[in-house]
């Protein structure tokens, strides 16, 4: 299990790091890209529309979670940072259910309902079989 936890925390800093990065590089690049995307799924498109101050919040966001994975990754057997990112990734996945209602089924917030979920639930799965 433990290497488990480890490729686990590995994969996920990597990913979130370079989520990050293009965040801050080109935020509008990635809304552009799922909305090129939008109309094979009959969905509409989001706003490109990214303040500065919302792009803090999300590379901060990137940046925090990463730290985590990569506690997850140098500390396997402790299942807190286990349980921190799952708790931040549920987070982020209900909040965009809540904006598929709110505001519209945009591709953008089903993918990271879906994706954050997901590894939110997988986090939620390594910190049960840890603790039990």
């Amino acid at each position: 299990m433990k290497k488990t936890v480890r490729l686990f925390g590995f994969f996920c800093a990597m990913t979130f790091a370079t989520v990050g990065v293009i965040f801050l590089l080109t935020p509008e690049g990635v809304l552009s890209f799922f909305n090129s995307l939008s109309p094979a799924f009959h969905l509409n498109q989001a706003p490109v529309v990214f303040p500065g101050f919302f792009l803090i919040l999300s590379v901060g966001y990137m940046y925090v979670v990463a730290f985590i994975a990569c506690q997850i990754f140098r500390n396997p057997e402790n299942p807190l940072f286990l349980l921190l990112l799952a708790n931040a990734k549920i987070a982020s996945s209900l909040l965009s259910l809540f904006l598929i209602f709110r505001d519209n089924v945009y591709l953008i917030y089903f993918t990271n309902f879906l994706t954050d979920g997901l590894i939110g639930a997988a986090a939620i799965y390594l910190y049960l079989k840890i603790k039990i």
